[in-house]
């Protein structure tokens, strides 16, 4: 694996050019590939997240119990919110994958989207320093640290709670049809809640079309009801 890392697009993410590129290199180098990988930055990027965070909270919400706090802290470093936020930054584009990973779906897990966004912060943390790392995570957990914006929930997670909410049944998804080699698969998934509704998706991944099929479902649900 010597695919070269997109210095650009990296430094459209951060909103800067990186130092030690090495370090985002290895940020962005997933565990199949047989190479060192994210996992060391992974684990300080969360910590570095973490405090940011707590710090930020502590700050802005100053009537805020340490109950409240820990509550908002949990959604707010969840791998959901982080997920979300590297998908919407399109961060999985650059990660390196081996052959297999890639050909599983790795580009579009939740798990390794949310590990890679910490991992960078990692990286950013080392290479430019805390204030640059705080500047990188205020910028994109800002809003809903101030409560102006919600937490992005993944959408099964929210198609669950919708369901739970209204007291319908729980969704339930089923596998309609898989196409494609071994090396490149596609999945097409179908979801329903009872006989109320039902969605169906498309994904690289059985979770990937999972997901999308809950969203679509979710989206048609919600907008329904306006």
């Amino acid at each position: 694996m010597n695919d070269p890392l997109n210095g650009g697009a990296l430094a459209e993410i951060l909103g800067s050019t990186p130092d030690d590129l090495a370090l985002y290199e290895l940020a962005l180098t997933h565990g199949s590939t047989g190479r060192a990988d994210y996992q060391r930055l992974e684990f300080l990027g969360d910590r570095v997240l973490g405090l940011v965070i707590a710090s930020e909270l502590y700050s802005r919400i100053p009537n805020a119990s340490e109950g409240e706090m820990s509550s908002r802290l949990h959604v707010l470093a969840s791998g959901a919110t982080c997920a979300a936020i590297a998908q919407r930054l399109n961060l999985t584009a650059l990660i390196r994958f081996g052959a297999q990973a890639r050909n599983d779906g790795g580009r579009y897990s939740d798990n390794i989207a949310a590990d890679a966004i910490e991992a960078l912060i990692g990286a950013l943390y080392l290479d430019k320093g805390i204030d640059t790392a705080r500047a990188f995570v205020i910028a994109h957990w800002g809003e809903m640290i101030d409560g102006q914006a919600a937490a992005p929930k993944h959408p099964k997670a929210a198609l669950q709670e919708w369901a739970l909410a209204r007291r319908r049944r729980p969704p339930e998804y089923e596998i309609v049809a898989r196409e494609g080699p071994d090396h490149a698969p596609r999945f097409r998934v179908a979801v329903s809640i009872g006989k109320l509704a039902r969605a169906e998706a498309e994904g690289a991944s059985k979770q990937a079309a999972e997901k999308a099929a809950a969203a679509i479902l979710l989206a048609e649900l919600e907008g329904q009801e306006k």
